[in-house]
């Protein structure tokens, strides 16, 4: 099957009238444009195709009408890095630049002014016949920057990053990125080239580098930073304070910015020119880390392997507040890495990235983390499988591609990672270890490792992996139960909405469908022998924190005579709506639509409650551990099952566990198990037996499987126990017949 990226995609959320008009007048502002929800990095004033990288909206420069090409043939067309000029040669300073003559100067003008144009607005280029668009800060690190290999190649996926960095940039909303990253992908380097890009043009700024040691902040600040500074020519490098190769901080006096054209042109005198007084130093790892200290921009290099005590969110909390004056922001930040297993650190990376979500935003439009979180696929960025012209080999080619230094490319990288994978099915932790180094999905870079989960976490990730492979497209469907006609106790109907709170990958034949009884005015489930439901419930609409539990809702099939799966999940619900009248109602539907009972804890008891009010207390099970007479007055009443018990405890994770080891991941006939819904997978995963409270999807499918199979916790019932005669009778044998001898007891 061919891939099919899904990492970016042109857009069109403006009228092309209204480009049009705007781009006449030049109206078009660097920056977040609120009237039409777009981040604009043109900086001509004229904007051309809009893309969104993860739901960020940005608006690129328009396509000048004269494209810079290194060849008029199309298959010679791609990035080269510009040699330099040879006349600056002997050129170190901008002092030395003063004692040419002025002719010379003259004739180089133009040079040092495209240089300075193309840092500002960016560089278009042909690349195999397309144009193509990167920022001024990409330019930089192409052109000016000095890496391990030499010069950096040209890759797609950078071009993706620096677009949305510039987005980053330009946003007055964001503090910056959260980039979740394969191994190797650059992030280190193109930091470092940013930092010394911005640094030699700010003055009196702070620029702090962070990583997951102070060692390796160290290492970055020496092998990286300083190299690439020192390599920048004379006309963008400011005068340096100090060592040429300092070890702990790098200080520019004279700023580079001022040597413009026109300010040459001026003869100013260097003397007469004030200091820069900016700084790029590097932190000690710790929570307090840069606290209190104004920053222009931080990098936080391997965020995501801050091993305990250290807590990247814990710094994270406290450096932000360098990053702004009040309201206002004043800094950035760039934060990469992989990720560290979850027990290990892990989790604090993950709940910061997935605080930067730019789809999920407060009333003042900033995501909870004030970052934004960017995230590309492993297969855009993967050593060995790039060509000439930046772009990733995804699939096996027909005919070979070439790759920068001229090595043939015959395998794609989709392949080789299928294949990689495939060698290490045996070894669960490794297989883990290679997802989080080199993902395809969210879910891969955040892999746990299997000794630190209650439940068989070899099956939970073999059928994680088996569901993404799948894409699960024609297994589930999303949507909402509605009453027939909105009129409720009739009929429900199952109406699909990709924004709907429901998930499902099987729903019963039309005559199955709302199969309820009623007797005495009470309506009963008429599909009990088919399933049952789990829902771990809540009883209060919103939280002072504004974010409480959700609630969870699961169905299970068991063994039955008629046309359904057996022991399959059937239905997930993970959410928690405006009131929790929505979510009763929500569950309700769902009974009724399936006619099938539900077992719900009863400490929260205001949906077993509403159910009653209603008139399905028939729909609630008793807990299946004890009989009616030792049921107290409100089980009785309502129905439902406590969580106070350590007996339930054990048996409800215990539940969980039987079911993982004989449904899901690979079966021992050889096929996958029919556990489509990968949220309550990875809930599972990471189930602790001693903090229920978080784990909602746990609690709901634990229920459903002990509703299945409630026979299993049947009490026995109580037997007096009674003297047994356990003499053996003898006989009286004389005379003509035998009789009993009676044992006196």
């Amino acid at each position: 099957m061919k891939y099919e990226q899904s990492l970016y995609k042109i857009v069109e959320p403006i009228r092309l009238n209204t480009i049009k008009r705007l781009n006449k007048g030049k109206k078009w502002k660097y920056g977040y444009n609120k009237e039409n929800d777009v981040v604009v990095i043109s900086k001509t004033g004229i904007v051309g195709d809009i893309i969104e990288i993860q739901g960020l909206q940005i608006a690129l420069p328009k396509q000048p009408k004269e494209v810079y090409s290194c060849s008029k043939v199309k298959l010679e067309q791609k990035w080269k890095q510009f040699p330099a000029n040879a006349a600056f040669k002997k050129i170190k300073t901008v002092f030395d630049w003063q004692v040419y003559p002025d002719d010379f100067k003259e004739e180089h003008y133009s040079y040092i002014d495209e240089e300075f144009k193309r840092r500002e607005e960016g560089f278009w280029f042909m690349n195999n016949g397309k144009p193509t668009y990167i920022t001024g800060t990409h330019y930089m690190y192409l052109q000016w920057s000095k890496i391990d290999v030499g010069a950096p190649d040209y890759r797609e996926a950078n071009r993706l990053f620096f677009i949305f960095w510039e987005a980053c940039k330009a946003d007055n909303r964001s503090y910056g990125m959260c980039y979740l990253k394969n191994r190797r992908s650059g992030f280190s380097f193109m930091s470092s080239a940013e930092t010394v890009n911005l640094a030699t043009l700010a003055s009196d700024s702070r620029f702090g580098i962070l990583s997951k040691t102070g060692a390796d902040a160290k290492k970055m600040f020496t092998d990286k930073v300083v190299p690439i500074s020192l390599n920048y020519p004379f006309f963008f490098k400011p005068i340096q304070d100090g060592m040429d190769r300092p070890k702990s901080e790098l200080a520019y006096r004279v700023p580079a910015k001022k040597f413009t054209r026109k300010k040459i042109r001026e003869r100013e005198e260097m003397d007469d020119v004030e200091g820069l007084d900016t700084t790029i130093d590097w932190k000690n790892t710790g929570d307090n880390s840069y606290d209190g200290e104004k920053l222009n921009l931080l990098v936080h290099d391997e965020s995501g392997k801050w091993e305990r005590p250290d807590n990247i969110k814990n710094n994270w909390r406290v450096t932000k507040t360098c990053l702004r004056l009040g309201s206002r922001v004043v800094g950035k930040c760039m934060m990469g890495s992989t990720s560290n297993s979850l027990e290990k650190g892990g989790d604090n990376f993950k709940d910061l990235y997935n605080n930067s979500d730019v789809t999920k935003r407060n009333r003042n439009g900033q995501t909870k983390s004030g970052l934004y979180s960017l995230f590309i696929p492993m297969e855009w960025n993967y050593e060995g499988f790039i060509d000439e012209y930046g772009q990733p080999v995804f699939n096996t080619p027909d005919k070979p591609s070439i790759d920068p230094q001229g090595v043939e490319i015959d395998f794609g990288v989709i392949d080789h990672w299928e294949n990689e994978a495939e060698g290490l099915k045996d070894d669960q932790d490794a297989l883990n270890e290679f997802y989080r180094q080199f993902p395809r999905t969210e879910e891969h870079a955040f892999r746990d490792e299997t000794r630190n989960s209650l439940f068989n976490l070899i099956k939970i990730y073999e059928q994680i992996d088996y569901n993404e492979g799948n894409k699960n497209s024609s297994v589930l469907t999303t949507g909402n139960f509605q009453w027939a006609n909105g009129k409720k106790d009739t009929l429900v109907t199952f109406n699909p909405d990709p924004n709907g709170r429901f998930k499902i990958s099987w729903v019963p034949n039309i005559k199955l469908q709302n199969n309820v009884i009623l007797k005495n005015g009470v309506r009963y489930p008429g599909n009990e022998h088919m399933g049952a439901f789990g829902c771990d419930s809540y009883d209060i609409s919103g939280t002072v924190d504004k974010r409480g539990s959700k609630g969870a809702l699961h169905g299970l099939t068991k063994f039955s005579m008629e046309d359904a799966p057996a022991n399959t999940f059937f239905l997930e619900y993970i959410a928690r709506p405006q009131t929790a009248e929505i979510f009763f109602e929500d569950v309700l539907m769902a009974l009724v639509f399936y006619g099938m009972p539900i077992l719900a804890e009863n400490n929260k008891p205001r949906l077993l409650y509403y159910l009653r009010r209603r008139g399905y207390r028939a729909f609630s099970m008793n807990r299946p551990d004890k009989i009616w007479n030792k049921l107290s007055t409100t089980e009785k009443e309502v129905g439902g099952m406590p969580n106070s018990s350590e007996d339930i405890k054990q048996a409800h994770a215990a539940a969980i566990e039987m079911y993982i080891n004989d449904h899901v991941g690979l079966l021992q006939d050889g096929t996958y198990g029919n556990m489509y819904f990968n949220e309550t997978l990875n809930d599972w995963s990471k189930f602790n037996i001693n903090r229920r409270t978080k784990h909602d999807a746990s609690i709901s499918t634990g229920l459903a499987i002990m509703a299945c199979n409630r026979h299993l916790y049947r009490p026995n019932p109580e037997t007096k126990k009674q003297k047994l005669n356990l003499s053996i009778s003898k006989y009286n044998n004389r005379g003509f017949s035998s009789k009993i001898i009676k044992n006196k007891i």
